[in-house]
């Protein structure tokens, strides 16, 4: 009968305090309650941060977390064939620039993956597309403009015979354009792990620990600000009831001393919470965490535009110079026919 005593008293005592903050919570959504104690400022000022840093995450990680995925610029990755997404163009040049019959230069084109399949980036695609064009231009340089396969859309359909662009200064500039893009996608890809490393691993952590750590503590301040006023509420009725009933002297000092202790405690407990709260939200927003992290990302996006400046730059010319001497055998042809 002693234990089941004592059990009962443990489960009154862990229930009592959530009824008490949840009467008192009511209580003021209702509008019945008398007074309400205020927060400092300086603790509201603090909040009103945090908040702002909270969205300011949310905000950015609902953006940047598309780094996470590989085909953000280029979505219509999915149309493109298994065979499309095969061997890298290095790869595929390189076959190609041994394929001595069209079926070798098909094999080559749609060769398995020696490894994991082609990135979806944008880049890539543009490599896979320029490559299969220059193969198409080639195969059709040689048979004197001879007809293709019906299905010119894929790279397999676009080679009939060796490919060789010797003669074919668009199937080279075309073929050049390929292995720069797929460096540039390779580079695109470095970005990215960077950056999911750098940056979006430590926002991350800063929104779902550090500010839950904030949100925890702020809702214990919260809790102990309920049941602070909800013992002055209770010590008020008492000592309205004690004064109707004319209550003696001495039992009136006890219950005065009771309701004392019981708002002085929550007085404490209160103070307590709102100090640790106070240093837990300083720290969220002190640390350089973030800063550091987005000047991460942005190293990231210039290290890739270097490289992706670097890799066209080196094109450029040889493209140029291949358009220079179109250009000027094209004038001759028209110079010699006149």
């Amino acid at each position: 009968m002693d234990k089941f005593q004592a059990f009962g008293k443990n489960i009154s005592a862990s229930f009592t305090p959530f009824a008490a903050r949840t009467q008192q919570y009511v209580k003021e959504q209702l509008g019945q309650a008398d007074d309400k104690t205020q927060l400092p400022a300086d603790y509201v000022e603090l909040e009103k941060r945090v908040d702002a840093l909270k969205q300011v995450h949310q905000k950015m990680l609902q953006v940047t977390s598309q780094y996470s995925n590989e085909s953000y610029d280029y979505p219509p990755n999915i149309r493109e064939s298994f065979s499309d997404l095969g061997r890298t163009i290095a790869e595929k040049a390189q076959l190609l620039s041994h394929a001595s019959s069209p079926g070798e230069a098909q094999a080559a084109l749609t060769a398995p993956p020696s490894a994991k399949p082609q990135p979806k980036t944008f880049s890539h695609a543009i490599a896979r597309a320029a490559l299969a064009s220059s193969s198409l231009l080639s195969s059709q340089h040689q048979h004197g403009g001879g007809h293709s396969s019906s299905n010119s859309g894929s790279e397999a359909a676009a080679v009939s015979a060796p490919v060789n662009n010797e003669n074919d200064p668009l199937a080279s500039a075309l073929e050049k354009f390929a292995l720069a893009s797929e460096k540039v996608g390779e580079a695109r890809l470095q970005q990215d792990a960077q950056i999911q490393a750098r940056y979006l691993a430590g926002w991350n952590t800063t929104l779902n620990t550090n500010l839950m750590f904030a949100t925890k503590a702020r809702k214990n301040v919260e809790n102990s600000r309920l049941l602070l006023d909800a013992a002055k509420a209770r010590a008020k009725q008492r000592a309205g009831a004690a004064g109707a009933a004319g209550t003696g002297s001495v039992g009136g000092d006890h219950v005065t001393e009771e309701v004392r202790l019981d708002v002085e405690q929550a007085e404490d407990e209160f103070v307590g919470q709102t100090e640790e709260a106070v240093n837990v939200m300083k720290n969220v927003l002190d640390t350089p965490e973030p800063l550091r992290n987005l000047a991460e990302l942005i190293a990231a996006q210039v290290e890739y535009h270097k490289r992706a400046y670097e890799i066209l730059s080196e094109l450029a010319p040889e493209v140029d110079a291949l358009q220079v001497e179109q250009e000027s055998g094209y004038r001759k042809n028209r110079e010699g026919g006149a």
